[in-house]
């Protein structure tokens, strides 16, 4: 009998199978909560018989840093590779963050800390949004890239958000580099 895997037999194989399920299956509920804001989707390559390829436009607020909210695009793999979440996405990202209100911080960040984390393969990629500060500037920096286990991408893409006032009565201007630790 021929095997793809030398050394398993058919009951191993699905009982690995089963327990490489049952590993990434909290991750993903885990993931869900955290969930960003579907804006739209377009699709970009038709297929006949799959799901079509597509750009998706996502948003999401940034958990650390009231006040500031990011949309990023990422592509999406079509097929029945895409449609069964076995496709190894790409790595082309756009972001853009924005002030949305008065910026408040909720505690001390790290430079570089991640905003926000995604897999884009089943096991190796994610995509990630990290953030800092701009000291001089009083700026803050969002940069989106992804990674993978073996080679990762140099493929990213950066936003910065200045620190203004919101309206006549917000006075109080937040130094980021008071909130930010080297």
């Amino acid at each position: 009998m021929s095997s793809r895997f030398p050394g398993l037999s058919g009951m191993r194989l699905k009982g690995l199978a089963l327990f490489l399920l049952l590993v990434a299956m909290p991750a993903s509920f885990a993931q869900a909560a955290d969930e960003p804001d579907l804006i739209f989707r377009r699709s970009t390559v038709f297929k006949w018989l799959s799901p079509n390829d597509k750009l998706a436009t996502y948003g999401l607020d940034d958990p650390e840093v009231e006040g500031v909210a990011c949309h990023f695009t990422v592509p999406e793999k079509g097929g029945f590779k895409g449609w069964l979440g076995l496709a190894e996405e790409v790595s082309d990202i756009s972001l853009a963050c924005r002030q949305v209100g008065p910026i408040k911080f909720r505690d001390k960040l790290e430079q570089g800390d991640d905003m926000f984390r995604r897999r884009r393969s089943l096991f190796f990629k994610r995509m990630q949004i990290v953030r800092g500060c701009d000291t001089k500037r009083n700026v803050l920096v969002y940069m989106v890239y992804s990674d993978k286990l073996i080679e990762g991408s140099p493929k990213n893409s950066t936003s910065s958000v200045p620190i203004m006032p919101w309206g006549p009565t917000d006075t109080s201007i937040p130094k980021c580099g008071d909130f930010f630790t080297q």
